[in-house]
């Protein structure tokens, strides 16, 4: 029976082929320009750039443009490279410009899509920013498309990792500019560190898109981007905590071992109060006031360590240093360390030198860098199942693209076995059987470990010509699999690995010759093995075509449907034959969270012999419906860490757009002077309650804490002896007093130092500022979730709270500001140069495996310590290596990288 939905698809097209059909009549009004564009010179068709710019200019819209732009870079692309873009190419390029999301299989030219949306965007002379997941792609895409942006006139460049500032500040002026994820957060992040305009290198956020969308957007941004530098030493706190808390008895916390958690109790919480008071560590009556947030997340962290963290279970005690332990390998892991100041805990509980923790210096979540820009697109193969959170968080919308040619590729159902090794066996044997027809063949697993013990499988079972991929070395994993697709290939690859590389049946014969003739000069030799190679693609093609084309055979189901998807549309490229395959077991993650326990006495009851495997339709669908409750329950969390971000986001935001105005200003004469004026006030009302007599007055307090931040000795107990004074004469006293004295200064440095001075110690005080607030919204973060105990929603006593903190940090930069500028002196009125940016780090978690892509391994590790003194190190000895680089040579002599040797993954 039909449903009345399914009724009304069938009728009318569902909302998204309606979507597409409103495409068609730019489509044909493109394709009636072809011949006229086709017709004119190169000369001709590049000038047509400058026409549509003076277009623009006259009061034109992007939209007025499209059609003639989008018929400019198909006769572009047609010239320069040789490839034509096909209608459906066109519709992507129209829902890329409208900001929306171009969901289009695997092989159906995303790359070259692009062109159009930048082309036409890049007009505005704005800035256009196209977004990749590696360094690789955005080279490559810089390079291979640019050539289309430089023949039309655009200027092209591209941010990767390691090049210096003048390279990106000239890159982001281009008028089309490639970049990663992570370099674009991280300069931003960057420039808002900055002292002078001149130093930044963004020039804001005007239209971006996003290559692998649903990689950047929702996988990527389950962690934040963070800058961090080395923090004041605070090991003396971390020694006085730990001492208390052998004091107390263990009534006084909840200890539970399983969940390894532990908390103070309320009679604990008051005794710990007593003794903080009495060590002058408290700030109010209660431990729990905002005050102290950076001490309640000290004494967390001393419980911890003591009674959760076993000496020789969890760490062992090596030197003058803490080395955790591995807790599923048992191995010593030297150069890990645990953050938040956990590690400082642990280091003041054993008597070992407590090492600088390291602090945030700013940081940001990809959602709300992108949200930064006044437009937004992107395209993926697999976005469809993510749709509501698209629009959720970015307000995109996703439209599935056409394919230009039918899909030819079989999605066969599951085959279901009872035990790990029974799957293994029989996906061993399917290999050999499928490689044996000269088909090609792409695994697909969940982990690097997967990856690795499959291919042990294969080696001890005798096979040995096959390739294993893990999503870590881009260009070389990117030529692997482009030639997955050659006649009876394997390779074994992580969902993830090569992304962004089509597998085309017999190889891809650009990157063979690329490879094989790199050292072969331009010649008739060079052109004969040119046509050689592409010989040799056509006949293995044709061999791979006759063995049933790629055959992706997954080792198990991810939690979410959309990686699932992104593997199986790997095959069927362009129309080509292929087909898929998912082999699981009873044993998986997923079955095994999924109530596996009740289908395996089930399968037993039913006589399901070893090696036998069940196979249905049914079993799928539950599949599905399992990973639907782990992608909603996923998008609640992301969900949910967005609002607290948000909080920060928005103080974040406040705070940056300060830092620009003070930037931007010419003098600062006016804002120094309210600021000194709010901290007069301040000071007055502190000391001098309201409507109090003058004998009230606390003013030898006044007079010394005036001396103390104003620099100024006033006779204050002497005005109280006036007869009629109050507060407000009081007020304009120590204000013209002040007035006075910062009137010559001026004088003494001169209009141009005095405004240098001011703006260099107002930036450096807020960064300062910001940088403890910070810290202490990660503090009050740790703790807050405990208000949902006292039935407090724990989100909105962190808004509130953060909006105090807030404010505590704004009166505090005008105290220190004033403090600053009326001491202040110079003494080399020739040499004012901006000061320096701190020396940063920065990091992004791979929210899967742990690993930091920008530092050297795994977070918070290559954010602590300096490069050891290599005069003094011992090959034989780990801890004299200090840090070293992930790409450096191991200091073991073993002649490998570190990456490879000792600073390989445990």
């Amino acid at each position: 029976m039909v449903s009345f939905g399914g009724l009304a698809r069938k009728l009318l097209g569902s909302s998204n082929d309606r979507v597409v059909k409103r495409f068609q009549s730019r489509i044909q009004a493109i394709a009636a320009l072809e011949d006229e564009m086709a017709a004119l010179s190169d000369d001709q068709l590049r000038g047509k750039t400058e026409a549509f710019r003076a277009e623009l200019a006259g009061g034109k819209k992007l939209d007025d443009l499209l059609v003639p732009a989008f018929a400019v870079v198909r006769e572009a692309a047609k010239r320069v490279l040789g490839m034509r873009h096909f209608d459906v190419q066109l519709i992507g390029g129209m829902v890329l410009n409208q900001g929306s999301i171009a969901e289009m299989k695997t092989g159906e030219g995303k790359t070259l899509v692009a062109t159009l949306a930048v082309y036409l965007n890049a007009l505005e002379g704005k800035g256009v920013h196209v977004v990749t997941v590696n360094d690789y792609l955005a080279s490559r895409d810089s390079e291979w498309m640019g050539r289309v942006y430089r023949f039309l006139g655009l200027s092209v460049g591209v941010i990767v990792h390691g090049i210096s500032d003048e390279q990106r500040r000239a890159a982001y002026h281009c008028d089309v500019t490639y970049a990663t994820n992570n370099e674009l957060g991280f300069d931003y992040l960057r420039d808002n560190m900055k002292y002078e305009r001149g130093q930044m290198v963004q020039r804001g956020h005007h239209y971006a898109i996003v290559d692998e969308v649903d990689s950047i957007l929702i996988d990527e941004a389950r962690t934040p981007l963070i800058i961090s530098g080395p923090l004041d030493d605070r090991s003396d706190l971390y020694k006085t905590i730990d001492g208390f808390i052998p004091l107390l008895d263990k009534a006084d916390y909840d200890l539970d071992e399983k969940q390894r958690t532990v908390t103070f109790t309320e009679d604990g919480t008051e005794k710990l109060e007593r003794m903080l008071e009495a060590a002058g560590h408290l700030h109010g009556p209660s431990l729990y006031d905002i005050e102290n947030v950076t001490i309640v997340h000290h004494v967390n962290n001393a419980l911890k360590a003591h009674a959760l963290f076993q000496r020789d279970k969890d760490y062992i005690v090596r030197g003058d240093e803490i080395v955790l332990i591995d807790e599923f390998t048992g191995r010593m892991m030297p150069g890990r360390r645990y953050s938040e100041g956990l590690h400082q805990a642990l280091e003041a509980k054993e008597g070992v030198t407590v090492q600088p923790e390291n602090q945030t210096f700013a940081s940001i979540t990809f959602q709300n860098y992108f949200r930064m820009y006044k437009k937004l697109s992107g395209m993926t193969g697999t976005a469809q199942t993510e749709a509501a959170e698209f629009g959720d968080i970015y307000g995109l919308d996703v439209i599935e693209i056409p394919t230009n040619l039918p899909i030819q590729r079989l999605d066969e159902d599951d085959e279901v076995y009872r035990t790990f090794e029974e799957k293994f066996r029989a996906i061993v044997k399917e290999i050999q059987d499928a490689a044996s027809r000269g088909q090609p063949i792409l695994v697909g697993t969940t982990s690097i470990e997967k990856s690795e013990l499959l291919a042990d499988l294969m080696r001890r079972e005798g096979l040995k010509n096959f390739q294993v991929l893990n999503a870590r070395y881009h260009e070389q994993e990117a030529y692997i699999v482009s030639q997955a697709g050659v006649p009876g290939a394997v390779t074994i690859a992580t969902n993830m690995a090569g992304r962004g590389t089509d597998i085309q049946l017999g190889g891809n014969a650009d990157m063979r010759i690329e490879r094989e003739l790199a050292d072969m000069p331009e010649g008739p030799e060079r052109k004969a093995k040119e046509d050689a190679i592409r010989a040799d693609i056509k006949r293995l093609k044709a061999i791979a075509l006759e063995a049933g084309g790629l055959y992706v055979l997954a080792t198990e189901r991810h939690e979410s449907r959309r990686i699932d998807n992104q593997l199986r549309g790997r095959s069927g490229r362009q129309g080509d034959p292929g087909r898929s395959k998912f082999y699981l077991s009873l044993q998986d993650d997923l079955m095994r969270i999924f109530g596996s326990e009740r289908m395996d006495s089930m399968l037993t009851k039913l006589g399901l012999k070893e090696d036998e495997a069940i196979v249905h339709p049914w079993i799928n669908k539950a599949l599905e419906r399992a990973q639907k409750k782990v992608e909603a329950r996923n998008f609640d969390i992301r969900k949910n860490l967005l609002k607290y971000d948000d909080v920060m986001n928005d103080q974040r935001r406040v705070i940056f757009d300060q830092r620009l105005e003070l930037m931007d200003a010419e003098e600062l004469d006016e804002t120094i002077a309210d600021m000194r004026e709010e901290t007069i006030e301040g000071l007055v009302a502190k000391h001098i309650p309201e409507k109090a007599y003058p004998e009230q007055w606390s003013t030898a307090e006044l007079k010394a804490e005036v001396e103390d931040v104003l620099n100024l000795d006033l006779p204050i107990p002497d005005w109280a002896a006036e007869e009629g004074i109050d507060d407000a004469d009081v007020r304009e006293r120590i204000t013209a007093a002040a007035d006075e004295s910062v009137k010559q200064k001026a004088e003494r440095f001169g209009p141009e130092v005095m405004t240098y001075v001011q703006r260099s110690i107002v930036l450096q005080t807020l960064d300062g500022l910001w940088r403890e607030h910070l810290v202490n919204l990660d503090h009050l973060r740790s703790v807050v979730g405990f208000r949902g105990y006292a039935q407090r929603d724990p989100l909105n006593e962190y808004k509130s709270e953060a909006f105090e903190l807030f404010q505590s940090m704004l009166g505090n930069l005008r105290e220190r500001t004033t403090r600053q500028l009326m001491r202040v002196e110079l003494v080399q009125p020739e040499a004012h140069e901006m000061p320096e940016v701190p020396e940063v780090e920065g990091h992004h978690l791979d929210p899967d495996t742990g690993f930091d892509e920008m530092g050297s391994g795994y977070y918070p590790t290559s954010a602590l310590g300096e490069p050891g003194d290599r005069s003094t190190l011992d090959p034989n000895a780990p801890e004299t290596w200090g840090r070293v680089g992930r790409n450096e040579a191991c200091p073991c002599g073993s002649g490998k990288k570190f990456k490879h040797c000792h600073g390989a993954f445990v």
